[in-house]
């Protein structure tokens, strides 16, 4: 894992714990955004829902 640069880590110990969690939350529903879309990328066929419930599969049980 690449180390953060000194500036960011200065960045993030002034935000406040809940502007940290804001930006984790922010992360995580990039990440599922874009788990949905390579998904739908790679399987045009299958239903909003399909995706949908893949996705939540795949972070529940933190699979790629």
């Amino acid at each position: 894992m690449e180390e953060m640069h000194p500036e960011q880590i200065k960045a993030y110990k002034k935000m406040t714990p809940a502007e940290r969690l804001a930006i984790a939350a922010q992360l995580w529903h990039a990440a599922r955004a874009l788990k949905s879309a390579y998904l739908k990328q790679q399987h045009p066929d299958w239903s909003d829902e399909k995706i949908k419930d893949t996705v939540r599969e795949i972070f529940l049980y933190a699979r790629t």
